[in-house]
């Protein structure tokens, strides 16, 4: 589809599709979230996270990164997530959510709803397209294609019906003739749906799928977004797939999720299989929560749709047992490794006996066997440990060898040591072939290795950078009394006195954006049911207090209201999201302000008297004493009144020294202050 030069949207559009998005429901499509209390966690996507540290309110609507700092809502995640820009993610929301846009403009407004029905329109030709296969599937020509369904498949019509089966016939335009010349479709879109092919020769089209058994491909709604297509020949390729449309992306997409949902919630567990028609003959037995990547290797994204819906994180692979199926299980296990070392995803892998796939399996055994089968499953370390193992012959000493390091060099990825120590102590009872009295001596000699390959600086990872405002005790200060202000309201005039009592001003721009946005909305807001806020000098917006529980309203919160702005905004604004996020460490600043106030007044009045200090130090270093005595005199005096201030504000640190050296920053401050 071709970009859509996006006029100004209306602030009512922005505003409802804000309200319909859900911030879980997006987060979820990139990110493994669990559950902890009432927010979710999961693996920051916008850095390298080893350990939770991104967190998603669905009461405030909003994400934060206790590591990197990253945070903002839904429209703000998906923008950084896929730089793009702040109306490119709006409109696009709008269409998932069905949101109707306005535009600023009126006169584009006509020309904004056509492009945006383009891919309305595509959804409508390809649903038509699914109904014309179905249809032809009961006509003369589809028969072959129907007695292979009942007769090779032993699928029931109820089946057949649910899974919309059709059959495209043989012709070289009969579906081309049905759309664009009965049903009067323009011919780019019918292309653009994937359905019909530029001829290379001549001009005009040609179908795309020619006598085939056609398999509906649908999106989690329930759309349908492609074809899959089997021949009834000998013709290849067997399978054939819709090409990539604007609706349907093989590399996203699942077949079978929007029926397997429900059964992936209700059974907590999701099978992922090779063809359509395992997943068909799975559903048909009444295992449910069976889908299938199409025709490529399972990937990340993909298992993390899956596991929307788990809250074990289970997932089992039920790949063939020959040698295409064990690659395709590896493959799909290389993709979701590192989320299985983390503990993000339970992985199994199920190969059925006599190297038979699911639908083959199921013709001859009941669907209790399978699910006995599907409860047996090994973890996947087992399963990869079986395949590393069982074409060795461990009596000879080079077998021995190699499979001991290639044991080793699997085991020293797992990150949790007792699941490691399980482990080696597994694979040292293989390697002992039934001798009990080698079992310690080969464990102890794994686990060494094991170590020796954990500790080598070969394998050894870049640390992450510490917290972008963890590195400067001056911003830290700024930062925890600009946040006292915002979740303590108590304590705002506090503030507010400390630093008109001592002239400060902040030094940071990301600092000086946030006071001056928090002034702009004190003195405009007005809260329903209360007196409106009136201030002329600084920021006195005491009832706008964002309860503990996050129960605030975006239209009644300040802090709600910051965060928008931060979202929506490319200013020095947008660096301070950390600050409208509490974490354990920051409610126990607020806890203790008064401590807190004092300590960061101080740390940003030594830094000015700092500034000040090496001013007048440099300029009486440069006044001639004999040329001009009273300047230099001045000078000095300067400099010493700076010097006694930065003396006198040494001496506040014993005041409460215990309780404040708890907070990093202060004992980074007062370690600085002893130096000076």
């Amino acid at each position: 589809m071709p970009a859509i030069d996006i006029p100004r949207l209306h602030p009512e559009t922005i505003e409802a599709v804000r309200e319909r998005a859900d911030i879980v429901d997006i987060v979820s499509e990139h990110v493994v979230l669990k559950k902890q209390g009432k927010d979710f966690v999961g693996l920051c996507p916008f850095h390298d996270d080893k350990s939770p540290s991104f967190s998603v309110s669905p009461s405030k609507q909003f994400y934060y990164c206790f590591s990197c700092g990253a945070g903002g809502n839904t429209f703000k995640f998906l923008m950084e997530l896929g730089k793009r820009p702040f109306a490119d993610v709006v409109l696009d929301l709008a269409r998932r959510y069905q949101v109707s846009v306005r535009t600023l403009e009126p006169a584009k407004r006509q020309e904004l709803q056509r492009q945006l029905s383009l891919r309305e329109q595509l959804y409508e030709i390809v649903a038509v397209t699914a109904k014309f296969y179905e249809h032809a599937l009961r006509q003369s020509d589809g028969q072959t294609a129907m007695t292979y369904l009942k007769t090779s498949r032993h699928l029931k019509e109820e089946t057949i019906q649910r899974f919309q089966l059709g059959y495209s016939p043989g012709g070289w335009q009969t579906l081309y003739g049905y759309l664009v010349e009965q049903k009067r479709y323009p011919v780019e879109l019918v292309e653009k749906a994937g359905l019909i092919v530029p001829r290379q020769a001549s001009s005009g089209y040609y179908d795309r799928f020619r006598d085939r058994l056609m398999i509906p491909i649908h999106d989690i709604q329930g759309r349908v977004i492609g074809f899959g297509g089997r021949t009834l020949m000998d013709e290849r390729p067997k399978y054939l797939n819709s090409p990539d449309t604007e609706l349907f992306d093989k590399g996203k997409a699942l077949f079978g999720l929007n029926q397997a949902k429900a059964a992936i919630a209700k059974q907590d567990r999701a099978v992922v299989v090779e063809g359509y028609f395992d997943v068909i003959a799975l559903h048909a037995a009444g295992i449910a929560n069976a889908v299938a990547a199409l025709g490529t290797a399972l990937n990340a994204a993909q298992v993390r749709q899956l596991l929307r819906y788990t809250d074990s994180k289970q997932v089992v692979l039920n790949f063939d047992a020959d040698a295409a199926g064990v690659k395709a299980a590896a493959r799909a296990i290389g993709e979701v490794t590192e989320m299985a070392y983390r503990g993000d995803i339970q992985l199994r892998v199920l190969n059925l006996p006599e190297g038979k796939d699911a639908d083959d399996y199921l013709q001859n055994h009941i669907a209790e066997e399978y699910q006995a089968l599907l409860e047996a499953a090994p973890l996947w370390l087992d399963w990869q440990i079986q395949q590393i193992l069982e074409p060795c012959n461990l009596k000879q000493a080079d077998q021995f060898q190699q499979g001991t390091q290639a044991v080793v060099k699997l085991l020293s990825d797992i990150a949790n040591a007792d699941t490691r120590t399980h482990y080696v102590r597994h694979c040292a009872e293989i390697f002992s072939q039934g001798d009990a009295r080698l079992v310690p001596l080969l464990a102890e000699n794994l686990l060494a290795q094991v170590r020796r390959k954990r500790r080598s600086p070969s394998e050894r990872k870049p640390t992450l950078p510490s917290h972008p405002w963890a590195a400067n005790s001056l911003e830290q200060a700024e930062s925890a009394l600009l946040r006292i202000y915002l979740h303590a309201a108590d304590y705002r005039q506090a503030v507010v006195d400390a630093l008109e009592e001592r002239d400060l001003q902040f030094s940071f721009s990301h600092h000086r954006a946030l006071w001056r946005q928090m002034t702009e909305l004190a003195s405009s807001a007005t809260m329903a049911g209360d007196q409106a806020v009136n201030t002329t000098q600084q920021p006195m917006v005491s009832d706008w207090v964002e309860p503990s529980d996050g129960s605030s309203t975006k239209a009644s919160s300040l802090v709600a209201r910051l965060r928008d702005r931060c979202t929506e905004s490319s200013d020095p604004i947008s660096q301070v999201l950390h600050l409208l996020h509490l974490q354990e460490k920051t409610q126990r600043d607020i806890l203790r302000a008064p401590l807190v106030i004092r300590a960061a007044v101080a740390c940003m009045e030594k830094a000015l008297c700092e500034k000040r200090y090496r001013y007048f130090l440099n300029l009486w270093a440069e006044t001639d004493c004999a040329a001009s005595p009273e300047r230099h005199t001045y000078y000095q005096q300067q400099v010493y009144a700076e010097k006694k201030r930065i003396e006198e504000l040494e001496q506040q640190r014993q005041v409460d020294f215990v309780d404040l050296a708890q907070i990093p920053w202060v004992g980074e401050f007062y370690d600085s202050l002893e130096t000076t």
